[in-house]
C-alpha cells in the first residue's frame, strides 16, 4: 500500500510513475486526495472538540457545563463514526493502487520486457527431439491419467524417478539457501484474509485463490506466508537484514489462463516451489534485490540449463512490486522461454500493509523493505531438464548438482518399460 503523505506531496510524479502501469482512465488520484482531505478535517474538529471537552470537564459542575458535556459527547461521537467510515474508504482506495515503479522500470506491458542477460546457448539435436510430457510418459516419470482422474485437470502425480528427481530438486535448493545463511521455514500452507491482504493479492486477486469453507484461502507463493511471518512487529535494526526461505506447494486456479502450449507440468493448479524472502532497512534495498538476482541465477546455472534474465515493463510487474526480473527457462519443444524465477522488491509497499517496522538511527519507527524470489519453483525446471538434456537413445541426463540426491547417484535415467 503507498502512503498517502507520500502522495499528497509528490502527487504529478506519483501521476507519472503510475501511469507506467496503469491506463489513465483508471487512475483517480483527486478523489483519493479529496477523501484524505475531509479525514483531515474531521479528525481537526474532532480533536478540537476533545480539547474543549477535556478543559471544561476540568470546571466546577454545573447544570450549563453538563449539558455541554453531553452535546459535546455525541458530536465528538458522530465525527468518529463518520470518520471511522472515512478511514475505511480510504483505506480500500489506496488498496487498490499499485506499488510505484523503480525509476529505471520502463512503461507499458511484456511487449517492453528487456533480456540482460543469458546463460548457455539452446540446445541443438541432431535426432527428432521430443516434448516433456512425450519424455514422462517413456521413462515413467509422471502420470497425467490417473491424476486427472483423482483431481481434474490441471494436475499431475510424479512417480518413481520423476518423483525422486522433483524431491532432488528441492533438496539441492534447500542445501544452497542453507549454505548461503537463509533460515529455513516451513509455514502453514493456509492464510487468513488479513494475510493475503498484506501480501497484496486481496482485494485484487481473490479470484485466482483457492478458498475453504472457514474463509482461508491455500497459499499460491510461500511469499504469502512469509510476508506475514514479521507482521505488526518492530524488529530490531542490528537484526536486519533477515533472510528466510520456505517450501511450500502452491496452489492456483489459473482460471481461464491455459494455452495450448502451456500443457503438461508448464501450467497448473499445484506444484512445489522454494521461496527466498528478506526484510530489510531501506537503504539496504537494492542490494539485496540483486542478492537475490545472484542467488536464482545459480540454482539455474547450477542445473547447467540454458535461460534468460528479463526486467520485466512496469504493466508487466505484480501489482505489489517495483521492480522485477523474471529469470526464463528454454523449452525446446514449445520454442519459447517460461519463468522459473520472479525476482522482485515491494519496497515498503508490503510492510506498510502488514505494520512490519524497524527503529532507524533518529530512534523513528519505519517500514521495513522486503523483497522475493523463487528459489526455485520445480513445475517448468523438469521439462527443462527433460527435454534439454534428452539423448538420442531415449534416456535423459541428469544435472550432476542432483545426483547425490538420488539413489545411486545415476548419470542418466532410461526408458521405464515395467510402469504399469
Amino acid at each position: 500500500m503507498l502512503d498517502i503523505k507520500y502522495i499528497r506531496e509528490n502527487l504529478e510524479s506519483v501521476r507519472t510513475a503510475l501511469l507506467k502501469r496503469m491506463e489513465a482512465d483508471k487512475l483517480d488520484l483527486e478523489s483519493l486526495l479529496l477523501l484524505d482531505e475531509e479525514r483531515r478535517l474531521l479528525i481537526a474538529e474532532s480533536e478540537a472538540l476533545k480539547a474543549e471537552r477535556n478543559q471544561a470537564s476540568k470546571s466546577k459542575p454545573s447544570p450549563a457545563i453538563i449539558a455541554s458535556l453531553k452535546v459535546a459527547g455525541e458530536k465528538i461521537k458522530d465525527l468518529d463514526t463518520r470518520l471511522q467510515d472515512l478511514e475505511l474508504r480510504l483505506q480500500e482506495s489506496l488498496s487498490s493502487l499499485p506499488n510505484i515503479p523503480a525509476d529505471d522500470v520502463v512503461a507499458g506491458g511484456k511487449e517492453n520486457n528487456e533480456v540482460v542477460y543469458t546463460f548457455g546457448k539452446k540446445p541443438v539435436f541432431d535426432f527428432d527431439f521430443k516434448d516433456h510430457m512425450t519424455l514422462a510418459d517413456e521413462l515413467g516419470l509422471v502420470d497425467y491419467e490417473r491424476a486427472a482422474k483423482m483431481s481434474g485437470s490441471g494436475f499431475w502425480c510424479y512417480r518413481g524417478w520423476g518423483a525422486l528427481l522433483e524431491w532432488a530438486l528441492l533438496s539441492y535448493f534447500i542445501s544452497f539457501h542453507t549454505k548461503n545463511n537463509y533460515q529455513f521455514l516451513i509455514p502453514p500452507f493456509l492464510l487468513t484474509e488479513k494475510s493475503a491482504y498484506t501480501s497484496g493479492h486481496l482485494p485484487k486477486f481473490r479470484d485466482d485463490l483457492f478458498w475453504t469453507q472457514d474463509k482461508l484461502c491455500l497459499n499460491a507463493t510461500s511469499e504469502m506466508m512469509l510476508g506475514n511471518y514479521h507482521r505488526e512487529e518492530i524488529l530490531p535494526a542490528d537484526r536486519l537484514p533477515l533472510k528466510y526461505f520456505a517450501y511450500s506447494p502452491c496452489f492456483r486456479r489459473e482460471a481461464g489462463s491455459y494455452r495450448q502450449e502451456e500443457r503438461g507440468m508448464v501450467r497448473g493448479h499445484q506444484f512445489n516451489k522454494i521461496e527466498m524472502f528478506i526484510f530489510c532497512q531501506t537503504e539496504d534495498s537494492w542490494q539485496m534485490f540483486d542478492e537475490l538476482v545472484e542467488n536464482a541465477k545459480g540454482l539455474v546455472e547450477g542445473l547447467g540449463l540454458h535461460y534468460q534474465l528479463a526486467k520485466l515493463a512496469a504493466g508487466d510487474c505484480s501489482a505489489a512490486m517495483a521492480k522485477t526480473y523474471d529469470l526464463e527457462i528454454w523449452l525446446p519443444s514449445m520454442g519459447i522461454y517460461k519463468e522459473v524465477s520472479s525476482i522482485s522488491n515491494a519496497l515498503d509497499y508490503q510492510a506498510r500493509r502488514g505494520q512490519t517496522r524497524y527503529k532507524n538511527q533518529n530512534g523513528e519507527n519505519v517500514f521495513v523493505h522486503t523483497l522475493n524470489a523463487s528459489g526455485l519453483a520445480t513445475s517448468r525446471l523438469l521439462p527443462a531438464i527433460l527435454e534439454q538434456n534428452q539423448q538420442a537413445d531415449g534416456s535423459v541426463l541428469i544435472p550432476e548438482v542432483l545426483r547425490p540426491y538420488l539413489p545411486g547417484a545415476p548419470e542418466f535415467i532410461f526408458p521405464d518399460n515395467s510402469k504399469i
